[in-house]
């Protein structure tokens, strides 16, 4: 007969049994029963040392299906600029007059882009972008002059990745009412523009665990082979 021990520590093992990726998410959109369209959320957690600069995760990709979510984009530029972001689909485009709609909370977005020239007046509402991590910045893109291209790769489903402090990354790739085949594809396109960053110097394992869940759903461990 088990003793107390061994049963707690099967059931323990048993709760967390790594799944296939397409059985995963069947698992997950049966069980989503909320009266909202749940998003569905991949955490994974890379063999990272984050306290070396030259190890930390930053960049941005395209998901073949988007994600579901509606992207607003703001954008700061100036005559032929602003005519591209118009072209490209922005929701906003300005300068000053986009400023005071800023200041004055008359618009919602989540994006905002902005071209280098156009800087000194966006940093006029640092105190407002900034606690919301709306500022453009350089490194993820979102101050550039290659505007038409920038708003159309968000409008078309791009997100932008960067690991927390802990070596995780945190990011949607779709919704519940999504198939499980653009899940996949979300997920496995993820994973290998992740993979294009992987550290040189990096010991052990880059891809330690790899977790689906979605809004309100429990998280499910994937099996990694099941992601190609």
């Amino acid at each position: 007969m088990k003793n107390k021990n061994t049963q707690i520590k099967n059931k323990k093992e048993k709760n967390f049994i790594k799944k296939d990726i397409i059985e995963a998410i069947s698992i997950l959109k049966t069980n989503s029963k909320r009266k909202f369209i749940e998003s569905f959320d991949v955490n994974i957690m890379l063999g990272i040392n984050t306290k070396k600069t030259d190890q930390n995760i930053k960049g941005s990709t395209v998901l073949p299906h988007g994600t579901g979510k509606k992207v607003i984009i703001a954008v700061f530029a100036q005559e032929k600029k602003a005519e591209e972001a118009i072209k490209a689909g922005a929701d906003f485009v300005g300068m000053e007059d986009l400023t005071k709609k800023i200041k004055n909370n008359k618009i919602k977005f989540n994006v905002v882009v902005a071209t280098p020239e156009s800087m000194k007046q966006v940093s006029l509402l640092g105190s407002i972008l900034g606690p919301k991590g709306l500022m453009p910045n350089y490194k993820m893109g979102t101050i550039t002059s290659e505007i038409y291209e920038t708003v159309q790769k968000i409008k078309n489903g791009q997100i932008r990745y960067k690991n927390e402090k802990n070596g995780i990354i945190n990011t949607s790739i779709g919704k519940v009412n999504f198939s499980i085949k653009k899940i996949q594809e979300n997920l496995i396109s993820l994973i290998k523009d992740l993979q294009k960053y992987k550290p040189n110097n990096i010991k052990g394992k880059y891809f330690k665990k790899i977790f689906l869940t979605t809004t309100m759903g429990k998280s499910i461990e994937i099996r990694k082979s099941s992601l190609k």
